[in-house]
């Protein structure tokens, strides 16, 4: 019974070292080789200073900056363990609100979104990804139609010119991968923070 049980147990060993040592290291040194920014996390840095991840949104509610994708990610209430309180953008806890069509607090807040962003330009029509939530609740990206929805707002906020504001979107814009696959996407961090430099000159 030895004799039959000794190389099972070699087998086991010697595919544990393969598959779950050797191959993830041989992975990890080779995209740290290759991509070394994506292998870190794409981390964006200013002045030294990691400030988020281009994977990862951010909450931004000033005026003068573009707004990202809603999230609807949520956190231990810090009061009540038993309660959970909404946290942004929160990556230990990735999901989406699961409320259905038939809700009527998603209907209700979907009404006072719509609402709001009517008020801030009513002369252009709400983009769909400005009202609704990510299934990830982490979406770092909006669409080129919802940053240009809030280009009078940012305009106004920063006192600059529509159509300054309205390169930074262009020139943030990004295609679909190798024309075909995705959306044109524009990074919402990135987007501030080539915003910052601009009014910073």
């Amino acid at each position: 019974m030895l004799r039959e049980i000794r190389p099972a147990i070699v087998l086991l060993l010697v595919l544990t070292a393969i598959t779950g040592l050797a191959y993830p290291l041989a992975m990890t040194a080779i995209a740290g080789a290759i991509f070394p920014s994506q292998a870190q996390g794409s981390l964006i840095e200013r002045d030294g200073k990691v400030i988020g991840s281009a994977l990862i949104g951010q909450e931004f509610k000033d005026d003068k900056y573009f707004h990202g994708r809603l999230s609807a990610t949520l956190a231990p209430d810090p009061n009540d363990p038993t309660k959970t309180v909404s946290a942004p953008y929160n990556a230990a806890n990735s999901g989406g609100s699961n409320l259905g069509p038939t809700s009527k607090a998603l209907a209700d807040r979907l009404k006072e979104d719509v609402d709001k962003l009517k008020a801030e330009n009513p002369n252009a029509a709400v983009p769909v990804d400005l009202v609704t939530t990510s299934a990830s609740g982490l979406d770092p990206d909006i669409s080129p139609e919802a940053a240009l929805f809030q280009v009078p707002r940012v305009a106004k906020a920063r006192n600059l010119p529509d159509d300054q504001v309205k390169q930074l979107v262009a020139s943030n814009t990004q295609g679909r991968l190798l024309g075909l696959i995705g959306e044109p996407r524009v990074n919402v961090l990135a987007l501030n923070l080539a915003l910052d430099r601009a009014t910073a000159k």
